[in-house]
């Protein structure tokens, strides 16, 4: 039995449809159900990013992306260039750091914010220490505005 003889869109090959033959009725005929294969006819368009590092993190950056640094000393409406170019891929290439000498990230500053307070409580039990310790990350919110390799 083929796999085209059951109505399957796509044609399978022989190793495939024996792969898939425990989910057919019998052998003889499979007209009690249908079963639908998607594949694809096309490869996605991927889109360019990059990896930056700033503050001591990495930031996986998109062009048009909006994303939280840690606090830069610039003020809103400006524009700041990151030239720590960590990895760049275009689809299907890709450079990495070694590639990347001249490579920078360009953004535009949107204004900054605190992050939720994070509180540390500590204590020991049955002896009366408690003591409450609290503290917000100060952020800068930027906008990706263009990545040049």
């Amino acid at each position: 039995m083929r796999a085209s003889s059951c109505g399957f869109p796509n044609a399978l090959s022989d190793s495939s449809f024996r792969i898939l033959n425990f989910l057919l009725p019998s052998q003889s005929t499979c007209a009690s159900f249908t079963l639908h294969f998607f594949v694809p006819r096309h490869v996605p368009n991927f889109m360019s990013y990059a990896i930056i590092k700033t503050g001591g993190k990495q930031y996986r950056v998109a062009e048009g992306d909006v994303i939280e640094v840690e606090k830069l000393d610039v003020e809103a409406g400006a524009e700041t260039t990151f030239s720590e170019v960590l990895f760049l891929s275009n689809g299907s290439s890709f450079k990495t750091a070694v590639d990347l000498k001249g490579a920078t990230v360009v953004a535009e500053v949107i204004g900054g914010k605190k992050a939720p307070k994070v509180i540390c409580f500590k204590y020991r039990r049955r002896k009366g220490y408690h003591r409450t310790v609290g503290h917000r990350r100060k952020l800068t919110e930027l906008r990706i505005k263009s990545i040049t390799a």
